[in-house]
Formats: C-alpha cells, structure tokens, sequence
C-alpha cells in the first residue's frame, strides 16, 4: 500500500486549472520532493494532499483512506510545516511544545516533547518566548512541533527557506534521520537540498506532473550535466 495515491487528480478555481489530472504514487517511509516553479500547482497539490482544500475531480488516498471519506482519519495521521513558521511567538518554546501536545491529547506527553528538545537541540533556547529567536530557530521549532503526534506523513513546505547555510545543513540532518520512519513530502527552490533529500522527486509544470523519478534519472532524462540544469530543462520544456 502506498502512502499517497491519486488518480487524476484535478483542482479548478474558476477559469484556472492549477492542478490537472495528475497520477502520482508516493511510497511509505521515502522523501518524495515535489518541486515546481511559482504558480505551477505545487502548493495547491499540497493543500489537497493535506486535507485542507478538496479537489474538484479525481481522488486522493492517503494510507488507504479515502481522502473524502475518510478526512478526520486522515488528519490524525498526517501534519504540515508550512512555509511561514507556525508557532505562538509570545508563548516560550516549552510552551509551544506542551500547547501542541494538549491540542493533539498526547498521552506520553512529557516523554515526547523531551524527545524532541534532544532531537532539534532546543535545549539552550527552551524558556525564550519564541519572537526572540532568530529565523533558524523559529523554524526548527515550527518543525518540531510539526512531530508533535508522531505523523505518519509529513508535509514540509520549504523548511530551510531564509535558513543559513549551518542551519540548512543542522535541518537536513534532521530531516534524514527520518527517512523510512515516516513518510515526507517537501517543496523547496533549493535544487541542492531536492537532490541531497530525496528519494524521488515530482516535477510540476502548469498543473501536470511531468516527470518523476530519482535526481540521477532526471539529470539523464533531462540530457544535462546537474540537477539545477535538469530541473530547468524539464519544468520549462527545454526552452528557457
């Protein structure tokens, strides 16, 4: 069974069709990038993959469960970090944690958040009411808390965006430390952080998906020499 399965899956607002008949099968455990330009349809692939917005036709499985059916299910198994950081800056990052366990009624409450305290370092910055932290670290906390509930799946849309190079590389660490535990869907623009994550990567462009497949298939699809060039060549049909 995959953990995401769509069958022509298609999402219209009025005259625009941003996501058109995609077909697309993301295997347990893998790091599956899903990659586009602005306005390709990558982000509105994600809030129909999360359950935030329905699609106007086709259909979405997650773990087996009818996305439509099945959407309360759905929504205790899966989790999103999005692109803006999502944590209560006037609350201490120990209150974030706890705040998040008491929405999701974790039962080993004190054992999971201690758990990721060491996971993400937070140690040092544990009592500082989050707007004090820099950039990096509201991410890493927004992340964190993403994990709360122990997703089964988990959408990271650009999780390194604005991020330093040292604390891109601390998250990719993280980040690959969860592979095969749970299921990851990113988006990122960095076509470095595409290719050192994923398993496979989805191509979107004008609302289909064009290709799929490893970073070292694409680059030998693609005819080009790296991964940025191979990106650029198939999102824009070779004619940029």
């Amino acid at each position: 069974m995959y953990a995401i399965e769509t069958k022509k899956l298609t999402k219209v607002f009025k005259d625009k069709t941003a996501v058109n008949n995609i077909d697309l099968n993301i295997k347990k455990g893998e790091i599956f990038a899903l990659l586009g330009t602005n306005g390709a349809g990558k982000t509105t692939m994600i809030k129909m993959l999360s359950t935030l917005i329905l699609p106007s036709s086709g259909s979405i499985k997650i773990n087996g469960l009818d996305i439509v059916k099945n959407k309360q299910k759905i929504k205790e198994i899966i989790n999103i970090s999005p692109q803006e950081t999502s944590i209560a800056l006037n609350l201490s990052v120990r209150e974030n944690l706890e705040f998040m366990a008491g929405v999701y009624q974790i039962k080993n409450k004190e054992e999971k958040i201690n758990e990721l305290i060491k996971t993400f370092k937070l140690e040092k910055v544990l009592n500082q009411k989050a707007k004090t932290l820099s950039g990096g670290w509201q991410r890493k906390v927004s992340i964190a808390i993403s994990l709360i509930n122990n997703p089964e799946i988990l959408f990271l849309d650009e999780p390194t965006l604005g991020l330093d190079v040292i604390a891109r590389k601390e998250l990719w660490k993280i980040i690959e430390e969860l592979r095969g535990k749970i299921t990851i869907i990113l988006t990122t623009h960095y076509m470095q952080e595409a290719e050192s994550l994923s398993d496979r990567v989805g191509i979107i462009s004008n609302g289909s998906l064009i290709r799929v497949g490893t970073a070292k298939e694409l680059i030998k699809i693609s005819g080009e020499k790296n991964f940025e060039d191979a990106f650029v060549s198939l999102a824009t049909g070779g004619k940029l």
